[in-house]
């Protein structure tokens, strides 16, 4: 499905940045209920309204967008005071995870805030009305959680099934999911559940984009210019045993089991990039640590050899072993066939993209898809040969920790 952009984008908008003093991006949000944001440690961007919006899906769903955002970019009047990544024209992207079913959605706003390297800036595109005010945040008071479509135990189940499969040399790697519902005595405020999610979190890039919130540790894409850089994680370790934050460390390093999902992940970013790139490096692994959660981690960094946008990088590389599986077709035909769910834009990219096709693209992860009062909370693993079911149960209930705790205000 594409659906047109609304009569302004079919027009010569004007597109103003100037620069501005925000120091709080997230409090400038003034709209509980249709957040958009891209922020990490303080830095990043902001944004309310819409200017323009596409829907597309199916296998093209990467090529659509990235053809519509080039033409929409040829209608504007830019005025830029900085020009830099994030100034001037921009859309905030949330791709499906999966060609069929799910909805991805550009959204270009009509306001947009931005802080980077010290440098601060608001863009209008299209309007230059005085900025709305911002609404009193609101919390709820109680949080009920209910099975979503794929409850624990068929999780377990879908683990034991994939590891059987791998063990018989169908495949190598398949990432699976499962999701929670969470609901709440009143409407959620978007914003609530981003502040609480940035505080905790702010090594990780927290998002919102029509409607999914989360904070994900996974960069998928940055492009900048002619270097394109992805910080991949695969192989995950979470407190237990009484064991320190070093012996835990120590023993995802020394773990066959995670180095090889590791690789895995590593290899397929690293090989679908190289063909656009005259150099590449990796950097790695290393144990990056979270609050409720650790992970093995490699930087991937390149030099393009061509003036491919981000989005069309990320059609290249999505999906990755980290959040498909190894090889890609035969893992995410067994993820259809054992989850029985529609992840929607859960483990998809998402984040935002200039008008000079840079841009940053995370993996959608540690996320929920909120409606009203409603959460659809969602959490995956990967899942190799010598996976035990039970083991990858509690991963998955680490992972979803970040957002029970931003429901619950925690």
């Amino acid at each position: 499905m594409t659906s047109a952009p609304t009569s302004r984008a079919r027009q010569r908008l004007r597109v103003l940045t100037r620069r501005d003093d925000a120091e709080d991006l997230l409090a400038r949000l003034p709209d509980p209920d249709h957040a958009l944001a891209w922020v990490r440690d303080g830095s990043g961007l902001v944004g309310w309204g819409e200017a323009a919006r596409l829907e597309v899906r199916g296998p093209d769903r990467f090529e659509q967008a990235d053809r519509w955002w080039r033409e929409f970019v040829e209608h504007l009047d830019v005025e830029d005071e900085l020009g830099v990544p994030g100034s001037g024209p921009v859309a905030f992207v949330s791709m499906a995870f999966a060609d069929e079913p799910g909805d991805s959605v550009l959204i270009v706003p009509e306001v947009v805030i931005g802080r980077r390297n010290g440098d601060t800036w608001v863009t209008t595109i299209g309007s230059s009305e005085a900025e709305p005010a911002v609404a009193p945040m609101r919390r709820p008071a109680t949080v009920r959680y209910a099975n979503g479509q794929l409850p624990v135990t068929a999780y377990r189940e879908a683990v034991r099934e994939a590891v059987a499969r791998m063990r018989q040399g169908e495949l190598d790697k398949v990432v699976l999911a499962h999701d929670l519902v969470a609901v709440t005595d009143k409407r959620l405020d978007q914003r609530f559940v981003l502040r609480g999610l940035a505080r905790r979190y702010p090594e990780c890039w927290t998002y919102a984009v029509d409607g999914l919130v989360g904070a994900t540790p996974e960069l998928l894409l940055r492009r900048t210019g002619s270097v394109v850089d992805s910080r991949v994680l695969a192989g995950t370790t979470w407190p237990h045993d009484g064991m320190s934050d070093q012996e835990l460390a120590d023993s995802l390093m020394s773990s066959d089991k995670d180095l090889e999902e590791h690789n895995y992940a590593v290899t397929s970013l690293a090989d679908t990039l190289r063909p656009y790139c005259t150099t590449m490096s990796v950097d790695g692994p290393s144990v990056l640590r979270l609050p409720n959660v650790s992970h093995l981690s490699s930087d991937v960094i390149g030099t393009l050899g061509s003036s491919a946008s981000l989005l069309r990088l990320g059609a290249a590389v999505h999906p990755t072993a980290a959040v498909g599986g190894t090889p890609t077709l035969d893992a995410t035909m067994l993820i259809s066939q054992l989850e029985g769910m529609d992840r929607g834009r859960y483990a998809g990219p998402v984040g935002w993209i200039d008008g000079n096709g840079d841009g940053e693209l995370g993996i959608a992860l540690r996320c929920a898809q909120i409606e009203g009062s409603t959460a659809r909370l969602f959490a995956g693993c990967g899942v190799v040969a010598d996976s035990d079911p039970d083991t990858e149960v509690q991963e998955a209930h680490a992972k979803m920790l970040p957002m029970r705790e931003a429901l619950e205000g925690l």
